[in-house]
């Protein structure tokens, strides 16, 4: 069955993924180790919490944190790790939320960090029973405003590390963990999609929350690191809200292996891998007028670069996100980086292709602009009626 194509026998779509590490394609491809690791433990029983007891001495050793866990996402991270902050050990206000009476229910963040990840952050600080208080205006934030923010009320801080987030006007990390502590308030940062592994907490940070299946190729899953205490009152939230978002052995073993795996990977030997991909793109690319394309560094620091991809319509014959939208509904779907993609420009990501995709999307690229230029008019579809078809389809689901 090893050769089996799972997607060919579900009746899925064989998609190449240049989006990068999205949870909505799967996040990223596991590498061998974690298939190897989950496999072994499945037919197996274990008490799990020794196992992630074990688990815990992994994340230490890759992060520098005192101790950590395993959860079911990064979003399931946030929601523990503000319930810990409120609840302490206390076994019953565990039980209790999310009614927070009689609790400090205050977590403060910057209101540029308030972004969506297919879902919003506040919601998950919502989930808890806390009470989301925003801090500055969109585009900036200062001092004042967080000292402002804090009050007897306050239980946490939560900081955002994302290409999403605003990336200028607003607090770093190291002062506003400075401020925070400075009243006693503990820093929680959500770096779900981040290389870095030890740079939060040496920055300040009281617990840090990692995606295990992004760039570490793990299961899906969530990493819960830092001070000992802390971690440990997000953990005991598994006897109460927590229960929801419950991991399997599998996973936490999975997330073992993952972590285990990234001490031993070759990153210099991937990224020029990645470099080449953006090279051969590029030089495709360039033989269309109308189209820019441009090598760009990760926005969050991670060493990571992708190809921004900018059209001009009126040469091209076509919109970015009509291109975006053709490379999506081709043969082999293509799916490309479009967050900005209103900007007339959208982003090949290299990260998650198997050996040869990286020419198929160029071949595929040249497909859809060729298709373009021939056509008399210029396809220029609305942006509006783009994000309702979206919506509308997640409304008819499973139809």
């Amino acid at each position: 069955m090893t050769n089996v194509n799972i997607r060919n026998m579900l009746g899925l779509r064989e998609v190449v993924n240049v989006s990068g590490t999205m949870t909505g394609l799967g996040a990223s491809i596991a590498v061998p180790e974690v298939a190897e690791a989950m496999s072994r433990i499945l037919p197996q029983f274990v008490e799990i919490n020794d196992l992630q007891r074990k688990a815990s001495a992994v994340i230490a050793r890759l992060t520098g944190a005192e101790a950590g866990f395993v959860t079911a996402s990064c979003s399931a991270g946030i929601t523990l790790a503000i319930a810990g902050c409120m609840t302490g050990d206390n076994l019953a206000a565990i039980e209790r939320l999310p009614d927070t009476t009689l609790l400090k229910n205050e977590v403060v963040v910057q209101m540029g960090h308030v972004v969506s990840y297919g879902a919003p952050v506040d919601q998950a600080i919502r989930i808890a029973g806390a009470k989301p208080v925003l801090v500055g205006q969109a585009t900036s934030a200062f001092e004042h405003h967080l000292e402002g923010a804090i009050n007897e009320r306050t239980a946490a801080a939560v900081y955002v590390v994302s290409h999403h987030v605003v990336n200028y006007g607003l607090l770093e990390l190291s002062r506003f963990a400075e401020i925070c502590h400075a009243r006693n308030v503990p820093v929680i940062v959500d770096a779900a999609s981040e290389y870095d592994l030890r740079g939060f907490l040496e920055a300040g940070a009281d617990l840090v929350l990692y995606s295990g299946h992004k760039f570490l190729g793990g299961p899906t899953s969530g990493i819960v690191a830092g001070a000992k205490e802390m971690v440990r009152h997000a953990f005991l939230q598994n006897a109460g809200i927590g229960r929801g978002m419950k991991v399997g052995k599998e996973s936490i073993y999975g997330v073992m292996a993952a972590l285990e795996a990234w001490e031993k990977r070759d990153h210099a030997g991937i990224r020029a891998r990645e470099k080449s991909y953006l090279d051969l793109w590029r030089e495709a690319l360039g033989a269309y007028g109308g189209v820019s394309a441009a090598i760009e560094a990760d926005p969050t620091q991670n060493p990571l670069d992708r190809l921004r991809v900018t059209v001009d319509p009126t040469v091209t014959h076509i919109t970015a996100w009509d291109l975006v939208d053709a490379l999506a509904r081709g043969n082999p779907p293509v799916i490309a980086r479009d967050h900005e993609v209103e900007h007339n420009y959208f982003y090949l990501d290299p990260c998650n292709l198997h050996p040869g995709q990286e020419q198929v999307v160029a071949k595929r690229l040249g497909e859809e602009l060729d298709k373009a230029r021939a056509s008399n008019e210029i396809i220029a579809t609305s942006l509006s009626d783009r994000n309702r078809r979206r919506f509308d389809s997640l409304r008819r689901w499973p139809d």
